[in-house]
């Protein structure tokens, strides 16, 4: 039996529980930063298990936090307490964040297998705003990939070529090219899975 699952009724806080509550609300809408202190301290546990649960990895989960929390900052202005808790608002915060940190992870791994592709990858992704993100890592993916991976994935992103183009202009045989393409990609995914931001350069 699951110890932590809830009961189905929930019991209505006390009313001292409640007003602090409140007062919290108040304090962020108005930019309090002891407020927000405490509010931090009060639901950046849960926040965190629940991003945690969703996304499988501790370090994602921490990135989604700390989201989740500047975004509830920055949109303070935009909580309203007769349509919930302010628990529940950063429940939803959270929900979103998580959703955005999963659909970042699938673009960065698009990235990756668009490499190894006979299509360009530029064909294959579309711009977003967060592109720019996932190919910083991918540079420091690359970087730390052998000389020979590291070529023929590079002329695969930058330049457009399949690996027959490469095969040719290298002069190495295809066969080769497509196993540097392999082992190169399969590093690389390694490199941008959960957690990869947290990877230092060597």
């Amino acid at each position: 039996m699951n110890t932590r699952t809830r009961p189905t009724t929930t019991p209505v806080p006390p009313v001292e529980e409640t007003r602090y509550e409140e007062e919290l609300a108040q304090g962020l809408v108005k930019a309090d930063e002891d407020a927000f202190a405490a509010i931090y301290r009060r639901w950046g546990s849960l926040v965190h298990t629940l991003a945690t649960r969703s996304l499988g990895d501790t370090h994602e989960a921490e990135d989604v936090t700390q989201q989740v929390f500047v975004g509830a900052w920055r949109g303070r202005h935009g909580f309203r307490p007769e349509r919930g808790t302010l628990g529940a608002w950063l429940v939803g915060i959270t929900r979103r964040k998580v959703v955005d940190a999963l659909a970042a992870r699938t673009r960065r791994l698009a990235l990756v297998e668009s490499a190894g592709q006979d299509i360009a990858p530029a064909r294959l992704v579309q711009p977003a705003p967060d592109e720019v993100l996932d190919r910083v890592l991918l540079v420091e993916a690359l970087s730390r990939l052998p000389q020979a991976q590291r070529d023929v994935l590079c002329m695969a992103f930058y330049e457009d070529l399949t690996q027959a183009q490469i095969a040719e202009r290298t002069g190495v045989p295809l066969g080769t090219v497509k196993s540097h393409a392999r082992r190169g990609l399969h590093r690389l995914r390694m490199a941008v899975g959960p957690g990869a931001a947290h990877d230092t350069c060597v």
